[in-house]
Order: structure tokens, then C-alpha cells, then sequence
């Protein structure tokens, strides 16, 4: 596999007409990225790191396997890299189809190259900015596996909007060991509020870490 840095978005092209690569390539160049470009699916397959973070850019009609089983075989495996079709003989309900499983993009020859440009920027953008609210969950699944199960119960009935004391009760425990447990679970967690708190678990719960960008870290 490829030894790319996290840091270090790239663009892989994938295309069987090398004159096709090699315009592609020097374009690209132009955006600062790093580039890899492959005859084939199969080609890149064999190289391809999924911890990579950039934009693929494909075609459709390819000898071997197509653009479009390319794409599936990445979907399959949960390989989540935004996908840009470039071809020739593109058609609705191909284009349908390659948006239903993440294609950002889905671009007739000839295309303005200004256009391709924009649209390979947005992709690796958005690229990154999954990858970084990925980091944050598991972060903040971690957080929350320290957790003990008391703690953890605690957790959850003060999500739900009810105070110490009522805590207490439906526990059968006093109220100092309530107030006790949420301060050691809020320690634990870097949540200042039970808003916060709140949005955590739903982070983690929901997979949807865009929620957490103004959290502590």
C-alpha cells in the first residue's frame, strides 16, 4: 500500500488513455495535491490506502473492470473517498446510479477545466473534514468506554432531563453519590453542561460528529 501522510491529501486518477492521465495529472498539479495516477482499476486497487485522505477521479468506460465496479467494490468495503466520474458517454441513469452510492461529481467530456479544478478542491475539502469528525467520535467513543457502568447509567438519566435528586431515587442512592458519580462521569468526558453531555452521546450514539466541532478537546 501506498505510505501517504494523513496530512497530505492526494488525487488519484484512474483512466486508460494515458494521454487522458497525463493532461489530467498536469492540471492537478495546479491545486498542490498529491497525485497518483493508474491505468486501470485493478491497478489501483492493488495499491490503494483507504487511510489516504484525497479525491479519486475516474472514468467510466475502461477495458477490464469499469469505472462503475470500481466504485462499487469501494463502496463494498467501506472505502468512503469521494468519487468524480469523467467520461464520454455519460447518460442519466448512469449518473443516477453512481450518485446513489457517494459520487460527488459526474462530468462530461469536454469539461471545463476551471470546473473539474473547483470540484476536485470540494471533494478533497470534504475528505478531510470527514476524516476529522471521524477522529472526533472515536475520540469520543473513548471517552465514554472509560465510563463505568454506574456512571454510564447516570449518564443516561441525566440525558434525559431528570436532576440529582430524582436520580437518587430511581437508583436508590443518595444524592451525594449521584452528584459524585456526574461529576467524576463530566471529568471524564470534558463536558462542561448537560447540553453537552447530551450532545456527546448523541455524537457517538448517531455517528454524527459533525455536531461536536465547538466541543472541549
Amino acid at each position: 500500500m501506498m505510505n501517504v501522510k494523513a496530512s497530505n491529501p492526494v488525487v488519484f486518477i484512474v483512466d486508460d488513455d494515458p494521454a487522458v492521465r497525463d493532461s489530467l495529472q498536469m492540471l492537478v498539479r495546479r491545486l498542490g495535491f498529491g497525485i497518483r495516477a493508474f491505468e486501470s482499476a485493478e491497478a489501483f486497487l492493488k495499491q490503494y490506502d483507504p487511510q489516504a485522505p484525497g479525491c479519486l477521479v475516474l472514468d467510466i468506460r475502461m477495458d477490464g473492470m469499469t469505472g462503475l465496479e470500481l466504485q462499487d467494490r469501494l463502496y463494498d468495503a467501506g472505502a468512503l473517498i469521494p468519487v468524480i466520474f469523467i467520461t464520454g458517454f455519460g447518460d442519466i441513469p448512469t449518473a443516477v446510479q453512481a450518485t446513489k452510492k457517494g459520487a460527488v461529481d459526474f462530468i462530461e467530456k469536454p469539461f471545463s477545466r476551471k470546473a473539474l479544478l473547483e470540484r476536485i478542491q470540494e471533494a478533497v475539502e470534504r475528505d478531510l473534514q470527514r476524516r476529522k469528525a471521524q477522529a472526533k467520535r472515536t475520540e469520543l467513543e473513548e471517552r465514554l468506554n472509560h465510563l463505568s457502568p454506574r456512571e454510564r447509567q447516570v449518564m443516561d438519566l441525566v440525558i434525559s432531563g431528570m436532576t440529582s435528586r430524582q436520580i437518587a431515587e430511581e437508583l436508590c442512592r443518595s444524592e451525594k453519590t449521584i452528584k459524585a458519580h456526574r461529576l467524576h462521569l463530566m471529568k471524564k468526558l470534558k463536558a462542561r453542561t448537560s447540553a453537552e453531555l447530551a450532545r456527546i452521546a448523541l455524537t457517538v450514539q448517531l455517528g454524527r460528529a459533525d455536531l461536536t466541532s465547538d466541543l472541549p478537546v
